[in-house]
């Protein structure tokens, strides 16, 4: 088995393929799957897919990103608070620690949260231990000169 990298309950990550070199992200083994605040939403076919197109505010002094990819999925998510609602989901490059991930990520709001991004336990799978004494282990922002 692979040695687990150990990241902390907050680390900064990147995703390449919608143009975010940094954003804060929530490390939550509680929540099952990974979410990203968007600023807007909109869903239109091309060619018989359906694609979506959002803006993302990584903050930390970085500016607004406009994102088009296709739609993965749309699936009933329950939050912290026990409300569930349907939202979309996409595929995304995650850069977290030095490695590449592909994981599912779910769109939504999450303007009254400290961190635009949360990564949830299926993009962790058998990678990553978690310590919740620890943040920011990965450094202060990511490694952008990676391999893909």
């Amino acid at each position: 088995m692979a040695e687990r990298r150990v990241v902390g309950w907050r680390e900064w990550a990147a995703l390449p393929g919608f143009g975010i070199a940094a954003i804060r992200a929530k490390i939550d083994t509680g929540a099952r799957s990974s979410a990203l605040h968007v600023e807007t939403l909109e869903t239109f076919p091309v060619d018989g897919v359906e694609r979506v197109r959002f803006v993302v505010d990584a903050g930390s002094g970085g500016r607004a990103t406009e994102v088009e990819t296709d739609v993965l999925t749309r699936r009933i998510v329950t939050d912290s608070g026990g409300h569930r609602t349907e939202r979309i989901f996409v595929r995304g490059l995650l850069q977290l620690a030095g490695l590449r991930l592909d994981i599912e990520i779910n769109l939504c709001s999450r303007h009254n949260m400290r961190f635009p991004m949360l990564i949830g336990r299926s993009a962790l799978g058998g990678r990553f231990a978690v310590d919740p004494a620890l943040s920011w282990t990965a450094g202060t922002l990511p490694a952008t000169d990676l391999p893909a």
